[in-house]
């Protein structure tokens, strides 16, 4: 049936991740006193329809669907929910889903505007290959990365405040112990580094476009972000070596780093000509 688009098909996985959302509020309200399978059972039936969604947009293309805004929206989202799919094997890990599901409920709803898929997509940069690929699958997925060690670094933040202020959720909470939130937190946050250091110099070895000497991937705004971005993290992974950080500070700011790629992501993909022909 023509209705089912691949925008049709990602609407309904935004849905999922709406209910998702509606559940992991049951949940915080709960002090996460529960096992909470079903957030995951939930997100992996968003991602199905999400996959789906990526499939029929990237065959209709013949390429990778990163090439207006609501491509790389909606690969952004399904590289978090792949991410969190993986991690959330471990039970443990499962509370993720519920700092998860917002932000993909969000993402979505933002990339189904309909102004972000109205570019008209020309044939871009003569990007091709496995090159090609692993430079977005590593990007995006370092993305998802980033933005799972910000979950856990809020729940290592809320778990935080409970023992301070001796609440009884905090004894009563299914999460794990603080101490092993900060080490998934710092975890998470190396893994993202190191897919993002392997999808930068990936980008760096595309051929260039036609005409160009290969000068223009490293002025390009969007991988001028990205430098910027690799440098805050490691930054973030250094201090978290020295001995006198803070351990509230590393999670404030891996939760304010992955803020900033939020809110930043979408102005330079517009403004880059490699990633927005």
């Amino acid at each position: 049936m023509s209705w089912f688009t691949d925008r049709h098909f990602f609407l309904l996985a935004v849905a999922i991740y709406g209910l998702s959302t509606v559940y992991s509020v049951f949940l915080w309200r709960k002090g996460f006193r529960r096992d909470d399978h079903v957030n995951y059972l939930l997100l992996l039936a968003g991602f199905a329809l999400h996959t789906v969604a990526m499939l029929k947009r990237g065959f209709s293309i013949a390429h990778c669907p990163v090439n207006n805004l609501f491509e790389a929206t909606m690969f952004f989202a399904w590289s978090v929910v792949a991410a969190y799919l993986v991690i959330g094997l471990l039970r443990r890990l499962r509370f993720l889903g519920a700092f998860a599901a917002p932000v993909l409920f969000a993402v979505g709803v933002f990339a189904l505007m309909p102004d972000l898929d109205h570019q008209p997509r020309g044939p871009g940069p003569e990007f091709s290959g496995a090159l090609t690929s692993l430079h977005a699958a590593t990007i995006l997925l370092a993305y998802g990365a980033f933005g799972l060690g910000a979950a856990a670094a809020a729940m290592y933040l809320s778990q935080q405040h409970d023992l301070k202020f001796h609440k009884l959720r905090a004894v009563q909470s299914l999460l794990p112990p603080i101490q092993r939130l900060e080490i998934v937190t710092s975890r998470l946050v190396l893994v993202g580094f190191i897919l993002f250091t392997i999808g930068l110099d990936a980008g760096g070895r595309l051929p260039p476009p036609p005409g160009d000497t290969g000068a223009a991937y490293w002025t390009d705004p969007k991988v001028l972000w990205s430098v910027f971005l690799w440098f805050v993290y490691l930054g973030l992974l250094v201090w978290r070596r020295t001995p006198a950080q803070s351990k509230r500070g590393f999670a404030m700011s891996v939760i304010g780093a992955f803020v900033f790629l939020l809110l930043t992501f979408w102005g330079t993909n517009l403004l880059s000509t490699l990633h927005h022909p």
